[in-house]
């Protein structure tokens, strides 16, 4: 299948926001060695795909939230159907129709970034100014707008250099290897700690999922893929990590906003109030069981803690007599009570 039609979509909005920076007077030169129309032109290029991706992202946190709130339900089915593997898809299936809950909402908007982060990857490696003219005009470009593009830096260092770029290829963008291999890598670090983090804000604030195999690939999303940019990230050119980099960014203040506005639910079973006692089975306590609330600022914990101290038994003790006091005999006591009654 032919990916041109992402490479003329991703082509034409990085053209129309260089064409806006330069219609409002952004210089084409370096300024701090960096040709910012370019560079502002990939950042706007994040926007603009994140707003139009925003409702899916909401989707996405609504179906994690009636996931995780199904979570007691699907282990009870787990639990009566073991060893019925048929039975207990149909009954897990007819339980998300009846819930309204699709456990593929949770990697939509990922699947629907790979293409574009594609498109790209291939559109910002194609600014190679060795190619022959015919080429240069590919997917909308104008022989100016690709000679502009591929002359762009950040820093001093080429767009479309790589942390692996050889000599040859250094040579041709008239770039510093050491220059490249300092930028890119500093890039590639927090393009490794922005994914880790984004991961992590996720996961923090919605639990650990009790499924084996959710929470293994929560596992692989929180430390696999950071590691795995060590080495992948050396072949992608400045352009692209400025691209992951962005997104990242924008990712956890996107994160943010959705998870303060879809507070994570109280698990089913965790109790609150004054019949709240924490036990060796609870969920919040049990280390063996990795579902636990998200943390969401104390909504659940520290509720039922400012509710636990109902002891109306220490008021009947104020009635009994203090340590220091004098000893009372409880004969002569009764008689004063019983003059009365005399």
């Amino acid at each position: 299948m032919s990916l041109d039609w992402i490479y003329y979509a991703i082509s034409w909005i990085l053209l129309r926001w260089h064409s806006l920076w330069d219609a409002i007077g952004i210089p084409e030169d370096r300024v701090l060695g960096t040709n910012w129309a370019w560079v502002l032109s990939i950042f706007f290029l994040v926007v603009t795909l994140r707003v139009i991706l925003f409702p899916v992202f909401v989707k996405q946190i609504k179906s994690q939230r009636a996931m995780q709130a199904l979570q007691p339900k699907v282990k009870a089915l787990q639990e009566k159907h073991k060893g019925d593997r048929e039975t207990l898809q149909k009954e897990m299936m007819e339980l998300y129709r009846t819930e309204k809950a699709n456990p593929l909402m949770g990697c939509l908007p990922m699947l629907l970034q790979i293409p574009v982060f594609l498109g790209l990857f291939h559109v910002l490696r194609h600014l190679n100014p060795n190619l022959p003219e015919p080429l240069k005009t590919i997917y909308g470009w104008t022989l100016e707008q690709f000679n502009s593009a591929s002359a762009a830096h950040l820093f001093n260092v080429p767009i479309s250099a790589k942390f692996g770029s050889t000599d040859a290829e250094l040579a041709a963008m008239n770039a510093n290897g050491t220059t490249v291999k300092i930028l890119a890598g500093v890039l590639i670090l927090v393009m490794m700690g922005t994914t880790f983090l984004t991961s992590r804000q996720m996961i923090l604030k919605t639990g650990w999922a009790e499924d084996p195999q959710q929470k293994m690939v929560q596992r692989l999303m929180l430390y696999g893929i950071p590691f795995s940019l060590l080495i992948s990230g050396s072949l992608f050119p400045i352009g692209v990590v400025i691209y992951w980099v962005t997104n990242n960014l924008f990712t956890l203040a996107q994160q943010q906003w959705v998870l303060r506005k879809f507070p994570p639910p109280q698990m089913a079973g965790a109790k609150t109030g004054s019949n709240a006692r924490p036990s060796s089975s609870s969920r919040g306590n049990d280390p063996k069981n990795p579902v636990q609330p998200g943390r969401s600022g104390g909504l659940f914990g520290r509720k039922s803690a400012a509710e636990e101290p109902v002891n109306p038994v220490v008021d009947t003790r104020a009635l009994a007599p203090k340590p220091g006091a004098k000893p009372v005999n409880p004969k002569k006591g009764a008689r004063p009570a019983n003059k009365p009654k005399g």
